[in-house]
C-alpha cells in the first residue's frame, strides 16, 4: 500500500495534481496523526486520562533486569548512586521536552526538527529512537519468553516469535487500542508489582538490611567506586530516550486553560519526566528481588525477572507462585511492547517519509521494527545487556540533552524561535546547533566508551556526551545567530499576532483534506495551503518556497506559545 499520488506527466497546463492516500495511510483511527501535529479536535482525553495511559506504558520489567545487572556488577552502594544519578538527569531533561510535546501536540521527532536539528537533521534521531524501541522490545520480549519457558516449558526461540506476533493486532489499531490495553491491564499489573515486596517484608525482613551491604557478584565490593558509578550510570541512562514514548501519549494532552492548568501541569510532570521516579524504584526493587533469589536460583536466573518473582511469591502462594508470576510478567511485557512497537512504527514512518517521499501507512513499519527486534532476541542480546545499553546511552543522551538545551537555553536567549516549527516548508535541511552538537558529543563519548581516553573517561563517557551537548548546542546557536532555525519566516507566527481561532481548519491544496492551522504551510507551488504531510511527500517542488517566500500567500495567524 503506497502513497497513491497521481502525477500528470503531460505538458498540458492545468491545476497542480492532487494526492490520495492508501486506505491505511488515510485512516486516522490507525494513523493517529502519526506524522503530523495532533489537532485539538482529536485531543479529547482529560489530562488525568492521558497521564494514566502514558504511565501504563512503563510497566516493563527491563527496569528489574537493568537494576539487578547494575547492582550485581558494581555492588549496592555504587549501583544505588548510579541509578539515582541517572534518574535525576533523565527527570531534568524530560521536563522541557514533555511540556513542549504536550503544548504543541507534537511527537519527539517533530519537536526535534524544530529544536535545533532541522528537517533532515532529525532523520538521524529518528533512527536513534527507532533503535531504542526495537532494542527494548527485544529485551522485554526476551523476558516474556523466559516467563513462558518457566511456566509451560515453551522453548525460548518459539517464545520470542509469540511475543513478537501477539502485539500486532493491538498496534494495528493505534492509540485508542493502546489506551484500552493499558486501562484494562492496570489492576493486574499493580497487584503483581506490589505483592512480591509485601511477601518479602513479612517473610524475610532481614533481606532488606543484607541487601545494603551487597558487594555484587563480580568482586566490586560494597564500598563506593567512581569507575563503577560512572559505568553503572551509563547503563541506567540508556533509558533516557523513554521520554519519546511518553511524548507519543503527551501529544494528545488537551489545551492548557485557566480551568485545567493545575491538573494539566501535574499530568504532564507525571506522565513526562515522572516516569523515571517509578522506573528508578523498579530498578532498585528488581535488584532487591534478584538478590533475595540469588542463592536459590543462581546468578543467571536471578537476572531474569521471572525467577525472583517466583521465589518471592512461594511463601504465600506455594505451587501457584509460578502461574501468578508468569501472568504478571506476560501482562507487563504486553503493556510495554505494544508501546515499543507503536512508537517504533512512528519513527520509521518519519524516517522513510523524508528519505523516500512516500507514505504507505504507519502499520507497515510495525513489521520492520518487529523483525529487527526478533532478530536481536534470537541473537540472545540479553546476555550482553550492560555493554549494549552502555553503548547506546552515549548516543541517546547526546540527542536528548541537545533538544533540552535548545528548549531551555536557546529559546530563552532568543537564539531559537519562541515556538517549535516542524514543517518542511520553513526549515533548513540541517541545523548545526542541535545536529552538530549531537554528532560531536556522540563521537567523542563513543571514543571514550571504547577506552581511547583512559579508564575514567570510559566510565564517564555518558557524562562527556551530556556535557558536550549542553555546551555546544547553545554555543553553536549563538555563533550562527540562530540563522539555521528558519529557512524563511512563517507569516502566521509572531508575538505581535492576535489569534482569532487556532482550531479553524484550512483545506490542503494537494490532498484536499481540512487541517488545523498549525499543520498548514504556505506553498507557492500550490498557490495556497499545503498540509505538513503532503509537503513532506512532495519530491518535485524543489523547495522553492525557501527561495521565493514572497510568492506565498498569507494564512490566518497561529499562536506563539513558549515552552517555559
Amino acid at each position: 500500500m503506497t502513497d497513491t499520488a497521481t502525477r500528470d506527466t503531460s505538458a498540458a497546463a492545468g491545476p497542480p495534481p492532487k494526492r490520495s492516500y492508501a486506505k491505511m495511510a488515510a485512516d486516522e483511527s490507525r494513523e493517529d496523526y502519526s506524522l503530523r501535529y495532533a489537532p485539538h479536535s482529536f485531543r479529547r482525553w482529560s489530562p488525568t486520562m492521558v497521564a494514566s495511559t502514558a504511565l501504563g506504558g512503563i510497566a516493563y520489567l527491563a527496569d528489574f533486569a537493568i537494576g539487578a545487572s547494575i547492582v550485581f556488577t558494581y555492588g549496592f552502594t555504587s549501583g544505588l548512586a548510579s541509578i539515582l544519578c541517572a534518574a535525576t538527569i533523565i527527570f531534568v531533561t524530560g521536563i522541557p521536552i514533555a511540556r513542549a510535546c504536550a503544548k504543541y501536540g507534537l511527537d519527539m521527532d517533530l519537536v526535534t526538527r524544530g529544536a535545533g536539528f532541522g528537517y533532515f537533521g532529525s532523520t538521524l534521531t529518528s533512527l536513534i529512537y527507532a533503535s531504542f524501541t526495537f532494542i527494548f522490545f527485544a529485551l522485554e520480549g526476551s523476558i516474556m519468553a523466559q516467563a513462558m519457558h518457566q511456566a509451560v516449558g515453551l522453548p525460548v526461540e518459539i517464545g520470542y516469535l509469540i511475543t513478537t506476533l501477539i502485539v500486532i493486532p493491538i498496534v494495528f489499531r493505534g492509540m485508542g487500542a493502546l489506551a484500552k490495553v493499558q486501562a484494562w491491564t492496570q489492576p493486574i499489573w499493580l497487584v503483581g508489582m506490589v505483592l512480591p515486596f509485601v511477601v518479602l517484608a513479612f517473610e524475610a525482613p532481614d533481606t532488606w538490611g543484607a541487601f545494603g551491604s551487597f558487594g555484587g557478584t563480580e568482586g566490586a565490593g560494597s564500598g563506593f567506586s567512581w569507575v563503577a558509578f560512572g559505568l553503572g550510570t551509563g547503563v541506567a541512562l540508556s533509558l533516557i530516550a523513554q521520554i519519546g514514548e511518553q511524548a507519543d501519549y503527551l501529544r494528545f494532552m488537551p489545551a492548557k486553560t485557566e480551568q485545567n492548568k493545575r491538573r494539566w501541569n501535574l499530568a504532564v510532570l507525571a506522565a513526562g519526566p515522572g516516569w523515571v521516579i517509578i522506573g528508578a524504584a523498579k530498578q532498585l526493587g528488581g535488584a532487591l528481588l534478584a538478590f533475595a533469589a540469588l542463592e536459590a536460583v543462581g546468578k543467571t536466573h536471578a537476572l531474569e525477572p521471572i525467577a525472583p518473582q517466583i521465589e518471592a511469591l512461594k511463601p504465600w502462594l506455594g505451587s501457584f507462585a509460578l502461574p501468578a508470576a508468569a501472568l504478571f510478567v506476560i501482562v507487563s511485557q504486553i503493556k510495554i511492547n505494544v508501546t515499543n512497537a507503536y512508537s517504533g512504527s512512528l519513527s520509521w514512518s518519519n524516517f522513510f517519509s523524508r528519505v523516500t517521499h512516500r507514505h504507505p501507512g504507519r502499520v507497515w513499519y510495525i513489521f520492520l521494527n518487529l523483525a529487527i527486534a526478533l532478530t536481536l532476541m534470537e541473537m540472545n542480546m540479553f546476555a550482553a545487556l550492560n555493554k549494549l545499553l552502555g553503548f547506546y546511552s552515549n548516543v541517546g543522551i547526546a540527542w536528548i540533552v541537545a533538544v533540552a538545551a535548545d528548549l531551555v537555553i536557546n529559546k530563552r536567549m532568543g537564539w531559537s524561535p519562541p515556538y517549535i516549527e516542524f514543517k518542511r516548508a520553513y526549515l533548513y535541511a540541517v541545523n548545526p546547533a542541535g545536529f552538530g552538537s549531537m554528532v560531536i558529543a556522540s563521537v567523542v563519548s563513543i571514543l571514550a566508551f571504547f577506552g581511547l581516553f583512559g579508564q575514567y573517561a570510559e566510565a564517564f563517557s555518558t557524562f562527556i556526551a551530556a556535557g558536550l551537548a549542553v555546551v555546544l548546542c547553545p554555543l553553536i546557536a549563538w555563533a550562527t545567530k540562530g540563522k539555521y532555525y528558519l529557512a524563511r519566516p512563517n507569516p502566521v507566527n509572531g508575538p505581535h499576532v492576535e489569534v482569532p481561532d487556532v482550531t479553524a481548519t484550512h483545506a490542503c491544496g494537494v490532498c484536499e483534506t481540512a487541517y488545523e492551522l498549525p499543520d498548514i504551510a504556505d506553498c507557492p507551488v500550490q498557490a495556497g495551503p499545503i498540509c505538513s504531510l503532503c509537503c513532506s511527500l512532495d519530491a518535485e517542488c524543489g523547495d522553492v518556497c525557501r527561495t521565493s517566500p514572497s510568492s506565498a500567500p498569507v494564512l490566518m495567524p497561529m499562536p506563539t506559545v513558549r515552552t517555559d
